[in-house]
C-alpha cells in the first residue's frame, strides 16, 4: 500500500491544503500525475466547487484533479484512477455514499494493488476498520460502521488535549476511552493537526513535530514522540 493520511487539511490562518500541499507533492512524485477525488464528505459545499477547491492545491504543486460525480460509473472510476483522493467533512455522509457507490471493494483492491491513498480528516478515518472515532455528529444513517479497513488501527483527527473554556462536558480523551472501553481490542491514535501518517513498503512513517496519543485497553494513554518507532502500530 501507499496511502498518506492526513489529521486536517487547513491549519488555523492559512489557505486550505497549504501546509500538507508539498507533502503531497513528494508523495505523488515528480510526474504529473490525474487524481480521481472523492468528494462525498462535502455537505455544505458543491461537488464541484469542492474540487475547485482541492484541484486549485493540487495543481499548484503540478497534479491534476477530477471529480468522480463526474463519472456516471463510479466504480469503473475508481478502477481506472491513478491515484485515489478522499477529502474531509462529514465522516458518515462520505461512508454511506460509499456505501451507496458500491466502492469500498472497489477502492480496496486498487490501493492493496498499490494504487496511492491520500485523504485528509474524514478521509483519513475511511482507511480505518470503522469510521468509529471520528469526531462528527451522525448526521445519516452510513449503513454500517466498516470502512476500508486498510491500516489495523483508529485514527482520531483533529486530536485536541485541551477543554474549550466553558465547556464542562467530557474531553475528547475521555470519549476515545470510552471506545476503548468497549472495543477492547482496537488501538486508537489521536493524530494532532499538522500531522500525517504515510504507509509504503517500508512501513509506517510519520511526519510531524507534534507527538501522537496512543488508547489502549488497559493502559494510561501515552504519548509517542514524532521520531519514536511506529511500527507496533502495524503489528
Amino acid at each position: 500500500m501507499n496511502l498518506l493520511l492526513i489529521s486536517n487539511s487547513t491549519m488555523a490562518g492559512e489557505a486550505y491544503l497549504d501546509y500538507p500541499k508539498h507533502n503531497i507533492a513528494e508523495f505523488l512524485g515528480a510526474s504529473k500525475m490525474k487524481c480521481l477525488f472523492i468528494p462525498y464528505a462535502g455537505v455544505t459545499v458543491s461537488f464541484d466547487d469542492y474540487e475547485a477547491k482541492v484541484k486549485s492545491r493540487f495543481n499548484e504543486v503540478g497534479h491534476d484533479i477530477i471529480s468522480i460525480h463526474h463519472f456516471d460509473d463510479p466504480v469503473k472510476a475508481v478502477e481506472e484512477a491513478e491515484v485515489i483522493v478522499v477529502g474531509g467533512g462529514s465522516t458518515w455522509q462520505l461512508l454511506r455514499m460509499i456505501h451507496d457507490n458500491n466502492l469500498t471493494e472497489a477502492i480496496r483492491k486498487k490501493v492493496f494493488s498499490g494504487t496511492k491513498y491520500i485523504g485528509w480528516s474524514a478521509g483519513s478515518n475511511l482507511a480505518c476498520p470503522t469510521i468509529k472515532t471520528t469526531n462528527d455528529m451522525p448526521i445519516i444513517d452510513p449503513l454500517g460502521f466498516d470502512a476500508l479497513n486498510m491500516i489495523p488501527f483508529q485514527i482520531n483527527p483533529h486530536y485536541l488535549d485541551a477543554n474549550p473554556d466553558g465547556h464542562g462536558g467530557e474531553t475528547r480523551e475521555d470519549r476515545i476511552i470510552e471506545f476503548v472501553e468497549v472495543n477492547r481490542e482496537t488501538t486508537v491514535v489521536g493524530l494532532r493537526e499538522g500531522c500525517m501518517f504515510t504507509f509504503d513498503e517500508n512501513g509506517i512513517g510519520y511526519i510531524g513535530t507534534r507527538p501522537l496519543r496512543i488508547f489502549k485497553y488497559g493502559v494510561e494513554p501515552y504519548e509517542v514522540q514524532a521520531d519514536d518507532d511506529f511500527s507496533f502500530l502495524i503489528k
